[in-house]
């Protein structure tokens, strides 16, 4: 017999985001209870573009983003923002929300507690990992798990400033958990921006670099065979050097290489003056991605609402919140990828 949902007509009206929880979480539910040989779950990654709240933090230069700053940032900018982030995640994968979202440009926890439990993911028991950085403009990355099915085992910070050099930059996240038998280590990241030329700035993401693939090496010595995850807006393509480095010292492989359907619209993650790149990345261990017990797919967001017409270039661009000071109202100027993975 089919199972139907009711909900009075009052309550629909005055909350659709509660109905689309539900519906939400009833097919989520549904399709885990269908196949119980094999374990499937996803992970996702987002540059949400200055996820900043409306409070002035007189230790972060938020300024930009008050009501009364350049950009007139304000309570109805940000419940459009946080919307828009709610759809993406619940449509990027159609029924099954990503068991895992890393997120970077997010000023604080106020705005993850908006986005988790004040949407239409309320309903999905999303939990936030996030801590303060010393990112000047206040911006940090997090993780955002459904505690139903991750259970974390350790949490800390990986430093990637340098105070004695005036060298500030967003700290990495380093998070242990279990996915049913899988231990995952996963690093989110927020790598050093070009700022400056790609080429000047280089050194700052090859500081990182070697800071990340440290802390790898010694997670790799204390548990080999690790499934390590390695996701975040590096500032990088595959090609750069620091990048390079981080995968060849790390063992690391990019997801890319699993990606199953071309895009159509979009042939990266970030365009910048009329080009695409992937600047934004899912790597994994070299080992875990020739498993022939696993098998990975990776996409590419193209949903219709994240992208707008190139009038400059051609083509598409993601629809981002602001042109310079302009407000467009958007959700992000980077797409989102995803990352499927099935163990049988």
């Amino acid at each position: 017999m089919m199972a139907r949902i009711w909900v009075p007509t009052n309550v629909m009206k005055k909350n659709k985001h509660l109905l689309l929880s539900l519906i939400t979480l009833f097919f989520s539910t549904l399709s885990i209870g269908q196949d119980s040989t094999k374990t499937a779950y996803s992970l996702m990654f987002y540059n949400v573009e200055n996820l900043f709240d409306c409070v002035d933090d007189s230790l972060k230069q938020d300024e930009e983003f008050l009501p009364l700053g350049d950009k007139r940032w304000n309570e109805h900018r940000l419940y459009r923002k946080v919307q828009g982030l709610s759809k993406t995640i619940l449509a990027i994968n159609e029924w099954q929300p990503p068991t895992l979202i890393a997120l970077c440009e997010v000023e604080n926890a106020e705005v993850l507690k908006k986005l988790i439990y004040q949407t239409g993911l309320s309903a999905l028991n999303y939990r936030y990992i996030h801590f303060e950085s010393p990112d000047r403009r206040g911006i940090d990355v997090a993780l955002l798990y459904r505690s139903a099915h991750f259970d974390t085992l350790h949490t800390t910070t990986i430093v990637t400033s340098n105070t004695t050099e005036h060298f500030f930059t967003r700290d990495a996240l380093y998070v242990k958990g279990c996915i049913g038998h899988d231990t995952l280590h996963i690093v989110v990241n927020h790598w050093p921006s070009k700022r400056g030329g790609t080429v000047a700035s280089e050194y700052k993401r090859m500081t990182v670099s070697r800071i990340i693939a440290a802390r790898l090496d010694s997670i790799r010595r204390a548990a080999p065979h690790s499934k390590l995850v390695v996701m975040g807006d590096f500032n990088a393509d595959l090609e750069a050097p620091s990048l390079q480095h981080l995968m060849k010292t790390a063992g690391l492989q990019s997801s890319l290489e699993a990606m199953r359907k071309t895009p159509k619209k979009a042939s990266g993650s970030y365009k910048y003056q009329g080009n695409w790149s992937y600047i934004d990345h899912i790597l994994l261990d070299a080992e875990w991605l020739k498993n022939p017990t696993y098998e990975f797919s990776l996409h590419l967001a193209e949903l219709p609402f994240l992208l707008e017409t190139d009038k400059q270039y051609s083509g598409y661009k993601p629809k981002r919140s602001y042109a310079g000071p302009r407000y467009i109202g958007g959700i992000s100027d980077h797409l989102p990828l995803l990352l499927k993975i099935n163990k049988q």
